[in-house]
């Protein structure tokens, strides 16, 4: 369980942190080495989620969705100064309850 976890956060922060330094080169003018790197971050962040040992590429993804909504919501309030409201954390809550339901449920 603590790999899976690991894993899904490293694919969330690479996928974040990808997208936001291609954000900063197209949308706030920096330079086109935020789009290069960041790119690169978001290949990375395509093969983290293969080292999962979950066999169900949709249920990896589904459940990695939660988790990267969760991470997006930190990231907001760590990078962006953006405060979560409650509604915020009842969401991430609730997406929290989820993915643990579709990952860790008893299955036949």
């Amino acid at each position: 369980m603590t790999k899976a976890i690991i894993l899904f956060i490293l694919a969330g922060l690479a996928e974040i942190g990808g997208g936001y330094l291609v954000w900063l080169w197209l949308r706030e003018g920096t330079s086109y080495w935020y789009g290069i790197i960041g790119s690169l971050v978001l290949v990375l962040y395509g093969v983290i989620p293969t080292l999962q040992s979950f066999p169900s590429f949709g249920r990896v993804y589904a459940a990695y969705g939660g988790v990267f909504i969760i991470l997006a919501v930190l990231w907001g309030w760590g990078i962006d100064k953006k405060t979560p409201d409650l509604y915020d954390w009842i969401g991430s809550l609730i997406c929290l309850l989820g993915v643990s339901i579709m990952l860790w449920a008893p299955r036949t």
